[in-house]
């Protein structure tokens, strides 16, 4: 596999409820991504910080301190070149708020993992 291939294909599950996080990067680690996980916006930053193979953002909204729009628009600002996708099930964020796509919760993890895969395919 190509460098840039395995670049684009890690995928940073934000999400500070830890079932829900688990289940999503079990998923998405079934479908042949490399999968990190982080509990909060703080914790993912430092994440960013130390990897250069991160390909997607997959953050929940409602995380404690920072936000997951917040993060968002951080990583956007930081890191161009990775996709992110945001969840929440008690906000339905404006297209304009979020600097990439939307997906509602609940949601099934499996068509998180697609929309990883579109992303990913370009």
């Amino acid at each position: 596999m190509k460098q840039k291939d395995t670049l684009r294909r890690t995928v940073l599950v934000v999400e500070d409820e830890f079932m829900i996080r688990a289940d999503t990067a079990d998923v998405l680690a079934e479908e042949g991504f490399e999968v990190i996980e982080a509990g909060d916006a703080e914790e993912a930053l430092g994440v960013l910080a130390k990897r250069t193979d991160i390909g997607v953002l997959f953050t929940d909204v409602n995380l404690p301190a920072m936000d997951g729009l917040e993060l968002a628009w951080i990583v956007c600002a930081r890191w161009p070149e990775i996709q992110v996708i945001v969840t929440s099930g008690r906000t339905n964020p404006e297209e304009e708020e979020i600097p990439g796509l939307f997906i509602g919760k609940p949601y099934v993890p499996q068509a998180v993992a697609a929309t990883v895969r579109n992303l990913i395919a370009g």
